[in-house]
């Protein structure tokens, strides 16, 4: 398939009046219109659209699809059996695809039903997009989302559910270092959860099976473990204390020596959190989010899209977070496609346009590198090769 655009975003700038190849699955050409056409077989089948954009497909990095993203996440995860659940989280990972998502890390379900479900969209048995699976989630018993299976006590166990996770097919080890909102009557969110000889032992046994180590931490202590431990990305990273938000440059410094990503899961619906946390804890959590980004950290985009009123599909709102405390259009497009695919362990075939690479495109109008309102404009999803519905989201 040939398709020719108005522009592409290519690792090497934007490219006027440009064409993709697709063979299969993959891109075996992009760049000048001039020179892939060159390169197409005659007949190939063509799309095109002279006044939009092709771009890598959107990546979320923390998703759970088993919740539902309501008001009362808990209480319909706790209504629903596994057949249940398990057609309810296939909708939602329509509902990602259609939104120009075509790739998410799910970082913690019940009964490994997610790994189940990506096995069937890699089989293309089932609609939605890559998903990279943490399976179950590593806490503490009565610990933040006890409620998934993971409870352990004790090096051992922790060690033993690492091995049952890489065994069933995770990508990905899922660990809760701090409470969390969630989950009532269990830790705080700045609440530590495991000591940095348990936390150190979990990122032993996921590193030996090749597995990276993905760390729930809000509370500056459990960052400050998470960092020591040598986990591979931080998820939320708010920096909280029992007084407030302090940021500490010196864990800060040794995120950014040792290339840690740090996952902020900003919600689609930023705005209301001034309603939520009160003002000056939002311009703390912001401003956090700020400095870590003009020290150097790798930050990568995410919505946490299931918890409360974090819908899926929403990464384009998501984004406009970024926009507002100052980033430039290319490093937040960047956050949400090359750089998270690396952080995935994904960057030498996921988020960019260009040969050798999975075909998984977004044809926009507009261009979002000058307005980053493009990403709700989607006129067409190309996920491994295959077109899929858009929503206009």
């Amino acid at each position: 398939m040939l398709i020719t655009a108005g522009r592409i975003l290519t690792p090497g700038g934007n490219v006027p009046d440009g064409a993709v190849l697709i063979t299969g699955d993959t891109i075996t050409a992009a760049g000048p219109r001039v020179q892939v056409e060159a390169q197409a077989h005659p007949g190939e089948p063509r799309l095109s659209f002279p006044d939009s954009t092709i771009m890598p497909g959107l990546i979320d990095a923390h998703v759970h699809l088993c919740f539902d993203a309501s008001a009362d996440v808990l209480g319909t995860f706790e209504q629903q059996d596994n057949d249940a659940l398990y057609e309810a989280m296939g909708e939602r990972a329509q509902q990602l695809l259609s939104a120009g998502v075509t790739t998410v890390r799910d970082l913690g379900d019940r009964d490994h039903l997610v790994l189940r479900l990506a096995g069937e969209i890699a089989q293309n048995r089932a609609v939605g997009p890559r998903i990279i699976s943490a399976g179950t989630p590593v806490t503490p018993v009565g610990g933040h989302c006890w409620f998934l299976g993971g409870e352990v006590t004790g090096i051992e166990e922790i060690r033993a559910l690492v091995r049952r996770n890489a065994e069933a097919g995770a990508k990905v080890i899922k660990v809760m270092e701090t409470g969390g909102g969630l989950t009532k009557g269990g830790p705080k969110s700045h609440e530590t959860q495991f000591s940095p000889e348990e936390l150190t032992a979990l990122v032993q046994e996921a590193h030996q099976a090749g597995l990276p180590v993905a760390a729930h931490a809000h509370g500056a202590d459990g960052i400050a473990v998470a960092v020591g431990a040598g986990v591979d990305t931080l998820e939320h990273c708010t920096w909280m204390t029992a007084e407030g938000i302090e940021l500490r440059q010196e864990v800060l410094a040794q995120i950014v020596e040792k290339g840690i990503y740090v996952c902020p899961t900003i919600t689609p619906h930023w705005p209301m959190l001034p309603k939520v946390f009160g003002q000056e804890r939002a311009n703390a959590i912001f401003g956090a989010v700020c400095e870590m980004a003009e020290a150097g950290a790798r930050l990568v985009a995410a919505t946490d899209a299931g918890v409360q009123r974090a819908h899926f599909g929403g990464l384009a709102s998501s984004l406009t977070c970024y926009e507002h405390l100052g980033l430039p259009p290319g490093r937040i497009l960047e956050m949400a496609t090359a750089e998270a695919a690396r952080a995935l362990g994904l960057g030498d075939r996921v988020g960019q346009v260009a040969a050798g690479y999975s075909a998984d495109l977004l044809i926009l109008d507009g261009n979002p590198l000058e307005d980053l309102g493009a990403l709700r404009r989607i006129n067409t999803v190309v996920a491994r090769g295959m077109q899929q519905p858009a929503a206009q989201v």
